[in-house]
């Protein structure tokens, strides 16, 4: 399964904890989907650009550190002030609806706009 593919994966999750009003850490994530935490950042990338190229919430604001309940360093979609507000944006946007990018949108998007932070 390549990075998009994978991105697909994780949009699925994500739009359900958005509508459950939930965040994951990186570790429940990593357990969820079957990758080593430390390979999400890379996998997280194209949704958080294809969030930011289609002007969306940032929905991978939901996957958060377990000390911090942060996002990791590679979380580009919003600013430090503007985090609560942005969590908020993906809790009430209709995700379900929006539906499921197709992987080569999702890698589209990487290549318009590389998003992580890292």
């Amino acid at each position: 399964m390549n990075r998009s593919e994978r991105a697909c994966q994780i949009w699925a999750v994500l739009a359900w904890a958005a509508r459950n009003r939930q965040t994951l850490t990186y570790s429940y994530l990593s357990k969820l989907i079957g990758v080593p935490a430390p390979g999400l950042g890379q996998l997280l990338e194209p949704i958080q650009s294809y969030c930011l190229v289609s002007k969306l919430p940032p929905l991978s604001i939901l996957v958060v550190q377990q000390e911090s309940g942060l996002p990791g360093s590679g979380f580009t979609g919003a600013s430090a002030l503007e985090l609560a507000k942005a969590q908020m944006a993906v809790f009430s946007f209709d995700w379900l609806e929006h539906g499921n990018p197709q992987p080569s949108k999702l890698e589209a998007a990487v290549l318009q706009q590389a998003s992580n932070g890292c």
